[in-house]
């Protein structure tokens, strides 16, 4: 199993914005344009980006999509776009305006099977985001957490089909504080699947300390705040995860 950068663009109000543990009141603004963000990024050598519509995740619907289509169609990189997906049409839209991969999050817990049935549809171009408060999984941007275990529902959508996970521990997010590496690599086990890690990188040991674990499935890592607070490069994340391979 290979093991992928994954560079983050946060989308809110049309521009690129970090949050603070998810805290909409917490934002740091780090350019005014995400098609330029995420050219810089291809660029700089990354193969993928991952983007995420704040506005959208927040409202329930497509918000910020106009700068993940451009960046999909014009620049030689795959895009992963999460944030506001509640309907196939929105999954649709996407994917016929070449995005690589789509995430489901919220719908996932509110409707586990309309979750189900986009999983058997569009297999792998559906990844699914477990973003997890104590274990427990969040959602609508993060402004609510249900009474479900993000492993106890990653197995469940393992188990209809689901190839790729997107974990992210919110106590993390954007604290600089270093991964939560067991609790990816428990996702990983307990479901059998690709597993790719977010929140709290902070230095390029991080990575190595991830990049172990890519043979029990812990697949990618994506990155965010490190890169924007000049931490590390592009380069030197993509160099150091070919290194340790």
């Amino acid at each position: 199993m290979s093991f992928t950068i994954y560079l983050a663009i946060d989308m809110r109000g049309g521009k690129c914005v970090r949050l603070l543990q998810g805290d909409y009141q917490q934002e740091t603004v780090y350019g005014d344009s995400p098609f330029e963000m995420a050219k810089r990024f291809a660029a700089a050598g990354a193969s993928w980006i991952h983007m995420v519509d704040l506005d959208g995740a927040k409202d329930g619907k497509r918000v910020n999509d106009a700068f993940v289509i451009k960046a999909a169609t014009e620049l030689k990189v795959h895009i992963q776009i999460g944030g506001g997906i509640r309907t196939e049409a929105d999954i649709i839209h996407y994917l016929e305006n070449g995005i690589a991969r789509v995430i489901i999050g919220s719908v996932a817990v509110s409707n586990p099977q309309f979750a189900i049935e986009m999983l058997k549809k569009y297999g792998s171009r559906i990844a699914v985001g477990l973003d997890a408060k104590n274990g427990y999984v969040a959602t609508d941007g993060w402004l609510n957490t249900s009474e479900m275990k993000a492993v106890e529902l990653g197995k469940r959508f393992a188990e209809a089909g689901a190839e790729t996970f997107i974990f992210t521990d919110i106590a993390t997010d954007g604290m600089l504080s270093g991964p939560n590496v067991e609790a990816v690599r428990q996702l990983a086990k307990e479901t059998k699947k690709s597993v790719i890690a977010s929140g709290g990188i902070s230095k390029l040991a991080d990575l190595a300390s991830l990049k172990k674990f890519n043979e029990e499935g812990v697949s990618g890592v994506i990155i965010g705040k490190a890169i924007y607070e000049g931490r590390f490069s592009v380069l030197e994340a993509l160099d150091e995860v070919r290194a340790t391979c």
